[in-house]
């Protein structure tokens, strides 16, 4: 059997995708900065930062519905297009000095509304360039280039913002371009044969929910990654909020993102082999009961920057779980309603998880870092309790046979 590294079109998409996540990632760096440079303002910096969350969390249904009905191709294409046009707008106004909050608002909003259509249609297509035993390692190695490029995005953004202010939107263009002529190359087509769709959007949308919470292997993924990504956010607000209070020297605080990046990389490199080691039920089993004890553990290491070991521990663990439940996923959802399917278990996870920093500032402020942390661990056990006792995932059978049925 073939493996990924000889797919063509998986490899010009990974590729592509590598060199445009970067690109995204200095660019999430910069923005910030440019706003404190401009104005000298953290609650604008700040706004600029919600209004493209907002738009992210809220162009999900849309996006998968789309991905659904619209020619996948041509949707990635015209993503690309937009974003390297609004950030050549953007580096070119930097440049001039006339870079307002509003245009850097919009080329914000821009991004985020057509990153989500994006990924959502990415994902949506992996299943038409990847065989469908190949489908955990394509998304494991995914992860892999996720977590390479939030590690060297954010030192090369500030290190090209240095040099010029303009520099890190230019490069972003850039990497859109290189997207674009990625998907542009591939031959293959990103969609099966459409059958005659609903005639609304909302249609559609209800029946992408009707398949999701109809089927309990889907509901079961929804209940375990919520409560992942939720904690997660949770706890690493946590410690960098406990830091900051026992006199923490800033640069010391930031090493906890590069603890966590490096422990999400290194179970990125793992996850094909710890796939290997143990069968789906067991594997995500293990991954929930251990995310919880060693979040737990951070409880206790909240006045050093040792706490962020645990929780590097349990983002390693967090791309092999993530590569097993959506390359299963994949597999078992029509290519019809891969975009609808994809975009409703990723809201629910990601919904949560924007709610975690908020959660943890009022714990905080209630009972302390230790007992924060706890309460986040503990609603890991939600997720370990559903892999534990949901038939969802106690019956699932191999991937290959999962797909023909």
């Amino acid at each position: 059997m073939s493996t990924l590294w000889r797919n063509r079109e998986f490899n010009l998409l990974w590729t592509s995708q590598s060199l445009s996540d970067l690109g995204g990632a200095i660019a999430q760096l910069a923005l910030p900065l440019l706003v404190l440079e401009q104005t000298g303002s953290p609650v604008r910096a700040g706004v600029v930062g919600t209004a493209a969350l907002v738009v992210a969390h809220a162009a999900r249904l849309p996006s998968g519905v789309l991905a659904d009905r619209i020619d996948r191709r041509r949707a990635m294409l015209a993503c690309d297009a937009i974003r390297l046009v609004a950030f050549l707008v953007l580096a070119a106004t930097v440049a001039a000095g006339h870079a307002t909050l509003a245009v850097i608002i919009v080329v914000a909003v821009l991004d985020a509304a057509c990153s989500a259509l994006f990924n959502t249609v990415e994902h949506a297509a992996l299943r038409s360039i990847v065989p469908t035993s190949q489908l955990p390692d394509a998304v494991a190695r995914n992860e892999v280039r996720t977590y390479s490029a939030s590690l060297a995005g954010p030192p090369l953004g500030g290190l090209l913002f240095g040099i010029t202010h303009a520099l890190p939107f230019l490069g972003n263009a850039v990497s859109y371009l290189i997207s674009f002529a990625g998907v542009a190359l591939i031959r293959r087509p990103l969609q099966g044969e459409r059958e005659e769709l609903p005639v609304s959007h909302a249609a559609a949308l209800a029946e992408g929910l009707r398949f999701v919470f109809g089927n309990p292997f889907l509901r079961s993924v929804m209940i375990i990654a919520a409560p992942l990504n939720f904690a997660l956010s949770g706890v690493i607000f946590t410690i960098v909020v406990a830091l900051q209070r026992h006199g923490v020297e800033p640069g010391v605080i930031g090493l906890t993102s590069t603890i966590i990046g490096v422990g999400g990389l290194a179970g990125a490199v793992a996850a094909p082999f710890l796939q290997r080691w143990l069968p789906l039920p067991r594997l995500i089993r293990f991954i929930c009961w251990a995310a919880t004890a060693v979040l737990a553990c951070s409880a206790w290491l909240t006045t050093s920057v040792a706490a962020a070991v645990p929780v590097a521990l349990a983002v390693f663990l967090g791309p092999t779980s993530n590569a097993a439940l959506f390359g299963y996923q994949a597999a078992i959802t029509p290519d019809r309603l891969q975009g609808r399917v994809l975009s409703v278990i990723l809201l629910a996870a990601m919904s949560a998880a924007a709610t975690a920093p908020l959660l943890s500032g009022v714990f905080v402020s209630l009972w302390g870092p230790a007992p924060t942390i706890l309460a986040f661990a503990a609603t890991v056990s939600v997720a370990a309790l559903t892999a534990t006792l949901a038939s969802g995932i106690r019956t699932v059978r191999p991937i290959g046979e999962a797909a023909s049925a």
